[in-house]
């Protein structure tokens, strides 16, 4: 059974999503103000943190921002603020989805459990048996869902994961934004490409020396990304 963390101030709101992840087989904790669910997050250890923006107090981006900080637990913001601004600065701040309110507990549920294959290791199609490789200042693990950086592992979101193994599987291959959300993100329809572009900034940050002129994960100008080729 998955353990999700709702983060939500409207009871109503609160008691349907409640009831819909219930009967989907989730169990779930329930809370209506960031500052609870800092608390939560410590004391009930959800696999999945499902996260309003509007919040009383503190914001729902300042709690994914101070989840962050200390947890790469996989976080899909719920909010009825759906213009791209919004959902670029949830997905900024640390998200690994991104559902616009209202939605059903069916597009909730295949949200949640699209998310969480992307950290399953039984899902990870990447892994080669073969243990670590070396790629220029990287060592991926494929098999323990790993990657360092000059030996220090990275705190990887799992979207970021899951798009680093997925790139590098098949380097200086070109991916567009569309084949990586139906393969990444398991999404099919136009108009998340934001995902994939929040995504890759955040990875850059990360993986790269210079986020500005990306070594590791290089954008094609006009159609999407590729892992490499690295310099001589």
């Amino acid at each position: 059974m998955t353990r999700v963390l709702l983060i939500e101030d409207d009871p109503a709101v609160r008691r349907g999503v409640v009831l819909g992840l219930s009967r989907n087989g989730h169990e779930t904790e329930a809370v209506g103000t960031g500052e609870d669910g800092l608390d939560a997050l410590a004391a009930f250890k959800p696999d999945l943190v499902l996260l309003d923006l509007m919040l009383p107090g503190m914001s729902g981006l300042d709690v994914c921002q101070r989840i962050r900080e200390t947890s790469q637990v996989p976080i899909v913001i719920l909010s009825a603020r759906g213009d791209d601004i919004d959902v670029v600065v949830g997905l900024e701040a640390g998200a690994d989805d991104y559902v616009v309110k209202p939605a059903g507990a069916a597009v909730i549920d295949a949200r949640i459990r699209a998310v969480l294959r992307r950290v399953a290791p039984a899902q990870a199609a990447t892994a080669t048996g073969a243990g670590p490789t070396r790629v220029g200042d990287l060592e991926i693990d494929r098999d323990a869902l790993i990657v360092r950086k000059h030996g220090h592992e990275l705190p990887l979101a799992p979207s970021e994961l899951k798009l680093l193994l997925f790139l590098s599987a098949a380097p200086e291959r070109t991916f567009s934004r569309q084949q990586l959300l139906e393969d990444i993100w398991e999404h099919s329809y136009y108009g998340d490409a934001r995902l994939v572009d929040a995504c890759v900034m955040r990875l850059r940050a990360k993986v790269e020396e210079d986020p500005r002129s990306p070594v590791y994960v290089q954008t094609v100008r006009g159609f999407g990304y590729r892992f490499g080729p690295l310099p001589a």
